[in-house]
Parts: structure tokens; C-alpha cells; sequence
């Protein structure tokens, strides 16, 4: 089996597949994207790092390709969906960075409080300016996390080290488990206006881009000092800089930007109270060797026939049990995904009913699909079939899994129950006669939706005219409806209305339709794509 290895990869984690008398390894990097296209079928497995962009058009020219492997966490440069779509496994490292990741924030937050930067800047050019660089100690103040996963987990352990109140916004993470860390915690806007220093750890995807802009930095206390070691493009740099300026935003540190490298003629890298550096984050001699090593054995043990790890579109069962489950397989994680966008609070019981003929089937990988559906829209990359139950449960989230065997509404039916600090939503779904995932059911109220791409949720009073104006208004924004489907109790009461629209909705455009007379509530449901 031939392996195409297109990005650098530490010399540990070749070692391992090179071992492999089946095996035939070939390092080429640096390759164009029309290079890459022209040998990569002959391949079963390619690796690579951020480098190498394995595209739509790349994944229809590997006519062998099995698998492909990610030397890290982020998976923005893999077309996730067609390699779904075409049977080739996709696999990251999520272990392999989060110490290096975590110190470099560290290090970061340490020259924020004592102006290392500017202060080795100053005495290199020749001053002696003690009194200019005047710091404080970390004891005692406020450090915000946005994202308690595996880096902002590990950044808080340092902090409470050393002496910080660290509070937390994590939408999946209950209060008793932060708790148990020694941490609060809080919404989002608390923790804007209450943190002293304020580190983000998400993944950048669409709910999270721009996520820090004008208002939140408006929300923040003055003097505040910012910290970004994720994603660039979670914070708006064009809001930060204003931030800056303006003197609401004491200092900055970014690891990532939202273009990379960034243009020299950036306004922050010209600001002296921000300080950069280029994607450093996983730039250890350890986490390179870590994440070569733990792609290298997951790739290996793949193509062994030694089981699946940390992949990302693909559970760890026989393939032809997979072949026989995978509708229910997909209607499972798009139940979760669409499931985990439409309710309040922090999710506390998350009971899942399988009941008809599927209920006579090992259900374990559709729940753990379901589950993975489920926190993939703020866990991304670092969440897949194998470890989603797991992070779950360490978050607080009890799962409960019940079946019955006799036929209820429909033949095949997953219905999902989330209990949450502030309410109980349900939503069931079933396949459709063509084995299509279909939500037929929403709380109380029958539809009948496509899980895919964009949905506007509307909860409004039966009442004549809704639709047109909702109609005329996206029409307006030349926004193409798809498709929509309407539920009811009784007529003139509260319904639901679900509209599949073929581009984004911006908040505007939702505040807008959220004011339509009649209309109660709204919320814009973000999915994959093709079925």
C-alpha cells in the first residue's frame, strides 16, 4: 500500500509507517495543487499538515485513497464532506498540541501583565525605560475562557496556579463540572465585563467567527487585555484595532490572524501594546513529534485492519455492519446537529428512544453519531465517533438510551429528549421512503424537514399573512427559499414554521424577520450539506 506524505512530518512518526513491511512511504512536499491531483491516485493514505490543501477536486482524482490523516487538530484544509461522500476516512491528531498550545497562552498572558515585548524592544534600541514598563502581578485577577475543551481546560489548571479567579463561557459545560475545576461558570457577556484578561479556545467555524467584534468588545471592562491562540477570525481584527486605539483594550496578543500570514502593513502589527506571533501555537519539538506520532499510528492500524481512532466522519465498527447502519448513521448525527442548535441553557440529560425495527439493531453507533452531531457545533475538529460520549459525560451531560421494539408514529423513529437548566426540547426523525434523513417532529409539533444546510426555526401564532411578509422580506435579501415546512396544534395557536434557504442569514436579516408581527421567536439552524 502506497502512502503520500505532502507535509513535513517529524522523523518519529515516519519511522512508524516505514516499519511496515506493506507499506511503501514517498515524502514529497511542496507539491502544487495541480501536482498533487496528477499523482494522488495512486495512493491509499496521504498525510499532511496545514500545508497541503486536500480539495473537492484533489478527493475525486484518488481513485484508491482510503484515508486521509491530519498531523494536528484543524481540518480546514480537507473537504470534509466529499471525502464523506467518496468512503475515505478522515482522521486528526487532537491530543498531540494541547500542552504547547496551552504554554504558549501562558507565555502570552505572563507578557501581557509585565510588558515583556515592548520592554526587550526598548532596551535593545538603547533606553532605559524602568518606569515606562511598569506590570502586576496576575494574583487575583480575572481571567476569562471562552472554550473549556482540552487547551482551555489545561490553561485554566496554570492560572489557578497562580492565584487567578479564572470564570468560563463553554455552552456544554455544566456548572457542577466547573465546579470540580475550580472554576465558574458563566455567560458569555458575564464574562466579557467581569475578566480582566479574557483567552479563547474555539474552533472558527461559523457560529464562532467574529464572535469577539464591536459589541462584545463594547461589553468588556476598560483596560482589558485579549488573548488569541485559537483561530484567526474569531476576533474581528478590524474591531480589535478600533479597541485598541481607543484605549478599551489595554493589550493583545494574537497567535493567529484571520489572513496568515498577515499583510506588513497591517495596523496591528504596528500597535505597540499588541503582541504577535506567527501561528507558534503547536511549535514545540514535543507537539510535532506528538501529533506525527498519533496520526502515523491511526493511519497504520486503519489500513492494518486494526481499527479506527480519532476519526472524524467514521465510527469504529465492521464495515459491513456500517454499510447496513449508515442512513441511520447520518440521520443520527444530523438529529444531534440540528438538535443541539434549537434550545436554551446548558443541556444536563440528553435520552435517546429508538424505537421500530431499528430498535433490534446494535443502536451503540448511532448514539455515538448522535452525540457527535451534537457537539460538533462547538467542539468541531476535536469531537468524533470515538471519544463524543466521553466528552460529553465529562462535561456534565448524562446520556440515557432506551428502546422499543413495537412500531409507534413510523416504522423507524429516533427520538431525542434534551433536559437543560432552563427547558426540555424534543425532536424525533425517521427516513424517508428513498432512506433520506427526515425530522418529522419538533416538541409538539409534526413537520417534515430536510437536515441540511441553512433552516430558519420560527415559532409564531397561526395567523394570516406570516408567510408573505416573511417571503417578501427574504426576497428583499435575495434569499431563495428551498423549501418549508408548518406545524400546528389548532388553528390561531402557536406554531412552527421551517424554512430550508440556500445562503447564510445575517443577524440583521434575523432580527428583522424576529419582528414580523405574529412571530414569536426565530433562530437560523446551521448544517452540512449534500445528504
Amino acid at each position: 500500500m502506497k502512502i503520500l506524505v505532502s507535509d513535513k512530518l517529524a522523523e518519529e512518526g515516519l519511522g512508524i509507517l516505514k516499519d511496515c513491511k506493506e507499506f511503501k512511504v514517498d515524502l514529497k512536499t511542496g507539491l502544487k495543487p495541480e501536482e498533487l491531483k496528477a499523482i494522488i491516485g495512486d495512493y491509499e493514505a496521504i498525510i499532511v499538515r496545514s500545508a497541503t490543501k486536500v480539495t473537492k477536486e484533489v478527493i475525486e482524482a484518488a481513485a484508491k485513497l482510503r484515508v486521509i490523516g491530519r498531523a494536528g487538530v484543524g481540518l480546514d484544509n480537507v473537504d470534509l464532506e466529499q471525502a464523506t461522500r467518496k468512503g475515505i476516512v478522515v482522521m486528526n491528531a487532537p491530543l498531540g498540541n494541547t500542552i504547547s498550545t496551552c504554554e504558549h497562552t501562558m507565555s502570552m498572558l505572563l507578557a501581557l501583565a509585565r510588558n515583556i515585548s515592548q520592554a526587550n524592544t526598548s532596551l535593545k534600541s538603547g533606553q532605559w525605560e524602568r518606569s515606562k514598563f511598569m506590570g502586576f502581578e496576575l494574583y487575583k485577577k480575572t481571567l476569562g475562557i471562552i472554550g473549556m475543551g482540552r487547551i482551555g481546560t489545561e490553561v485554566a489548571k496554570r492560572a489557578l496556579s497562580f492565584g487567578m479567579k479564572v470564570i468560563a463561557f463553554d455552552p456544554y459545560l455544566s456548572s457542577e463540572v466547573g465546579k470540580s475545576l475550580g472554576i465558574e461558570i458563566v455567560e458569555l457577556k458575564a464574562l466579557l465585563g467581569k475578566s480582566d484578561f479574557i483567552t479563547i479556545h474555539t474552533p472558527l467555524n461559523e457560529n464562532t467567527r467574529h464572535m469577539i467584534s464591536d459589541k462584545e468588545f463594547n461589553s468588556m471592562k476598560d483596560g482589558v487585555r485579549v488573548i488569541n491562540c485559537a483561530r484567526g477570525g474569531i476576533i474581528d481584527e478590524e474591531a480589535l484595532i478600533k479597541a485598541v486605539k481607543q484605549g478599551k483594550v489595554a493589550g493583545a496578543c494574537l497567535d493567529v490572524f484571520e489572513k496568515e500570514p498577515p499583510s506588513p502593513e497591517s495596523e496591528l502589527l504596528k500597535l505597540d501594546n499588541v503582541i504577535v506571533s506567527p501561528h507558534l501555537g503547536a511549535s514545540t519539538e514535543e507537539a510535532q513529534v506528538n501529533v506525527a506520532i498519533e496520526v502515523a499510528e491511526c493511519v497504520r492500524d486503519y489500513l492494518l485492519g486494526r481499527g479506527t481512532r480519532n476519526s472524524i466522519n467514521y465510527p469504529q465498527i465492521d464495515p459491513e455492519v456500517y454499510k447496513a447502519l449508515s442512513a441511520y448513521i447520518n440521520l443520527a448525527e444530523r438529529l444531534g446537529n440540528f438538535s443541539s442548535q434549537i434550545f436554551a441553557g446548558r443541556a444536563k440529560v440528553i435520552s435517546i428512544q429508538y424505537s421500530g425495527t431499528i430498535a433490534e439493531q446494535d443502536v451503540a453507533p448511532l448514539t455515538m453519531a448522535l452525540i457527535k452531531g451534537f457537539l460538533t457545533p462547538i467542539l468541531e475538529e476535536s469531537v468524533n465517533f470515538v471519544n463524543a460520549k466521553t466528552l460529553a459525560e465529562a462535561r456534565g451531560i448524562k446520556i440515557k438510551e432506551t428502546k422499543v421494539s413495537s412500531e409507534e408514529e413510523f416504522v423507524n423513529l429516533i427520538s431525542l429528549r434534551i433536559d437543560t437548566d432552563k427547558e426540555t426540547r424534543q425532536v424525533s426523525a425517521t427516513l424517508s421512503s428513498n432512506r433520506q434523513p427526515r425530522i418529522v417532529k419538533i416538541d409538539d409539533f409534526y413537520v417534515e424537514l430536510s437536515p441540511q444546510g441553512y433552516l430558519i426555526v420560527i415559532k409564531n401564532l397561526d395567523k394570516p399573512g406570516i408567510i408573505g411578509n416573511l417571503g417578501t422580506l427574504l426576497g428583499k435579501h435575495n434569499i431563495n427559499i428551498a423549501s418549508m415546512t408548518f406545524g400546528r396544534q389548532k388553528p390561531g395557536g402557536e406554531s412552527i414554521s421551517v424554512l430550508n434557504v440556500d445562503s447564510p442569514i445575517s443577524a440583521e436579516l434575523l432580527d428583522k424577520i424576529a419582528k414580523i408581527e405574529n412571530i414569536l421567536s426565530v433562530k437560523l439552524i446551521k448544517l452540512g450539506g449534500q445528504l
